[in-house]
């Protein structure tokens, strides 16, 4: 006797979910921008409506009298005007110089001081607010502290040098042309590395201590230990701190404001201090306006990348 085992077809409809639009979104949950339309509205006042009217004027001659209702109207000529000039080349070469490097050393230190702080030692929370100094210490004060240690008759540093014999003479190097662009990196590295410990001490917490145990039992060494286990967590914490030091580099203002003016001859010249200058000392509001808004596109464009770090954070925290 013949027995025929028949399986009931199973159908599986897979139904894939069209992702919502912003613009859907916000018609849908409309009522509920309504309990922030008041911050809306400020936010809009004190950020939308400067950034509107400097890119208005950033399309018009200005006079030296700031008698802006006499301005001409030019187009896009400051633009290019700025972008062939040969100090804008000098300056974006200062500007890639000094946002580099100090990005790049002040996350090294901060990973390094992060992970010796990760550890348990005697006297590790007083070494924790030793290294927060930096960071919690007023710019300006800080910027007028360096310049006194760079000081070639005065300063701390050239004295120690001399009195160890490490130079017979005192170093001028904040008002050297060759010097003056990495003083400043060290200021700036020295200000902002805590702020990268802080962040990467955090990341550090998130790696589970369960997998450098087996790896050191599996015989893995440190630095394996390191570029395997430790790394990998802390690769979204590395994007979000890398993408803000960054913004802060290329809004950096005080430090060499204060301590070179931008001098000498323009050494220590960045985005910033020239849009000061073109604006308030030259009086040339439409140049330094179309300048402003090439940094604010730079800016916008660190600003995508850093949203998105955060989104796909976010999105991998929920999986």
């Amino acid at each position: 006797m013949d027995v025929s085992l028949s399986q009931p077809s199973v159908r599986v409809e897979v139904t894939t979910r069209r992702s919502v639009g912003l613009l859907e979104r916000i018609l849908r949950h409309w009522t509920d921008y309504l309990y922030i339309a008041p911050a809306l509205g400020v936010m809009l006042l004190v950020i939308g409506y400067p950034v509107y009217y400097t890119v208005y004027l950033s399309f018009f001659d200005t006079p030296p009298s700031l008698a802006l209702e006499d301005k001409t109207y030019v187009g896009v000529d400051n633009y290019l005007r700025i972008l062939g000039s040969e100090a804008f080349r000098e300056v974006t070469w200062n500007t890639a110089v000094w946002t580099v490097f100090s990005t790049f050393f002040a996350f090294v230190l901060g990973l390094g001081a992060a992970l010796s702080l990760n550890r348990a030692f005697i006297g590790r929370g007083m070494l924790r607010g030793i290294l927060l100094i930096p960071y919690v210490i007023s710019g300006v004060a800080a910027s007028y502290i360096w310049r006194w240690l760079y000081h070639s008759d005065f300063g701390v540093i050239s004295a120690i040098l001399i009195e160890f014999g490490i130079t017979d003479h005192p170093l001028n190097l904040i008002d050297n042309t060759e010097t003056v662009l990495p003083a400043l990196i060290v200021v700036n590295v020295w200000k902002e590395f805590p702020f990268a410990m802080i962040m990467l001490l955090a990341g550090l917490q998130t790696v589970p201590d369960q997998l450098h145990r087996a790896a050191q039992v599996d015989g893995a060494g440190p630095w394996h230990r390191f570029w395997h286990i430790t790394f990998p967590h802390l690769r979204g914490v590395t994007v979000v701190t890398t993408l803000l030091l960054l913004v802060a580099n290329l809004n950096s203002f005080i430090i060499p404001w204060i301590m070179t003016g931008g001098g000498p001859v323009g050494a220590s010249d960045i985005w910033i201090t020239a849009i000061y200058q073109l604006a308030f000392e030259r009086t040339r509001f439409g140049l330094a306006s179309a300048y402003s808004v090439i940094l604010f596109v730079v800016m916008m464009s660190l600003g995508y990348f850093y949203v998105r770090a955060l989104s796909r954070g976010s999105k991998e925290a929920a999986e």
